[in-house]
């Protein structure tokens, strides 16, 4: 049956795209929304005559091309962004991320004043602070805005928050499961950093290895390359506790600084672009919408709390970058955003809870938030 339950998603998807490439609409809420009513919170709470349950399970081909959904999107966006350019937008980047900080602050506080704790605010913050790397990026692409002026302020600050994020990610996940320990955190923060430092390294240095590894008119060659480097590098960063998102985007700047870097964007998008489908998909089949009713007032307080934070400080993001109110306005619509790495942080606590090391009913409180 997996293969079936594999070969039904890709219908649902395919349809649901169309669809809302016909309407104009962006293809992410459609594959979000086909995943949630295919899965086993809603199709799969309905019981047919003679058939008894049916829906579409987490197999591991979906959660796995999920995650390579991820780190195509990710390895993407660091195409997007060669180290040159990052050096030469350090200014207006630092700027631009520092001020995206006041939104972990604001989390912080709201976290606190809702739990009266420190983890679960920490947690929290994390949760409201992170836009989607994944969303931003997708959205950028699909609505043509990859080259528009308002994308450089966008992306600038996403690598900000992503390398912000591998570390917190580091420090939340030693704390909830090692249950506070603050020398375990200290521990897995110098992994994190020391493996951002060795792939900063590369992405600096290793531009000759990856200018042969891309050297050739095979354009199959150039495929399996390309997709074992950013598939080994992240896995590796996965294994290590660090992002694997994060580890994909630095493997992307590295080709970004290759002459063939426009050969390997045209043969990996429409890989980029079905894995996408599927991690979009598979958000909607893990999300319980039965949980929103006990987390709603938070989610409102958060919106109402952190949406404005976001625009305000995207708004400020932009004109860092010299852009008009209008630009920067876009800007900070695109950054209130959230996505996969606050799934990340949700998933922190529910292990935490598994493992004995954190309040499991707050653990389901942050998970439906």
């Amino acid at each position: 049956m997996a293969l079936l339950d594999v070969g039904v998603m890709f219908v649902a998807v395919a349809v649901a795209g169309a669809l809302a490439n016909r309407l104009g609409q962006s293809v992410i809420p459609a594959y979000i929304l086909v995943g949630m009513l295919l899965g086993e919170f809603v199709l799969g709470r309905l019981s047919l005559p003679a058939v008894g349950t049916v829906h579409v399970p987490e197999t591991e081909f979906i959660s796995l091309g999920a995650e390579l959904g991820i780190v195509f999107l990710l390895f993407f966006l660091g195409l997007e962004f060669n180290l040159d350019r990052l050096f030469a937008r350090g200014r207006q980047i630092g700027t631009a991320g520092t001020i995206d900080l006041a939104n972990f602050g604001v989390g912080l506080v709201l976290g606190w004043l809702v739990f009266g704790a420190f983890l679960p605010a920490f947690l929290v913050a994390g949760i409201v602070y992170i836009s989607s790397s994944a969303v931003i990026t997708k959205s950028l692409i699909d609505l043509g805005w990859i080259a528009n002026d308002e994308a450089e302020p966008l992306l600038g600050t996403l690598v900000y928050e992503d390398l912000f994020i591998a570390v917190y990610l580091s420090v939340a996940s030693a704390l909830v499961l090692g249950g506070g320990d603050v020398a375990t955190a200290a521990v897995d923060v110098g992994i994190a950093l020391a493996f951002i430092a060795g792939l900063l390294g590369v992405v600096r240095f290793g531009g000759p290895l990856f200018e042969r590894l891309v050297a050739t008119d095979n354009r199959e060659f150039v495929a399996l390359r390309a997709v074992a480097a950013v598939v080994f590098v992240a896995g590796a960063a996965l294994a290590l506790g660090v992002s694997e998102a994060v580890a994909a985007f630095f493997v992307g700047m590295a080709f970004s600084a290759t002459e063939r870097v426009h050969t390997v964007e045209t043969v990996l998008e429409p890989v980029r672009d079905v894995f996408a489908a599927v991690f979009f998909f598979w958000i909607g089949l893990v999300t319980d919408p039965a949980l929103f009713a006990d987390v709603a007032a938070l989610v409102a307080l958060a919106v109402v709390v952190t949406a404005p934070s976001k625009l305000v400080t995207g708004y400020l993001a932009g004109r860092a970058f010299d852009l008009d109110v209008r630009r920067s306005t876009r800007v900070g619509l695109g950054m209130t955003t959230r996505g996969e790495f606050s799934l990340i942080i949700a998933t922190v606590a529910v292990t935490g809870a598994n493992a004995g090391t954190f309040d499991p009913a707050l653990a389901g409180t942050i998970n439906a938030f």
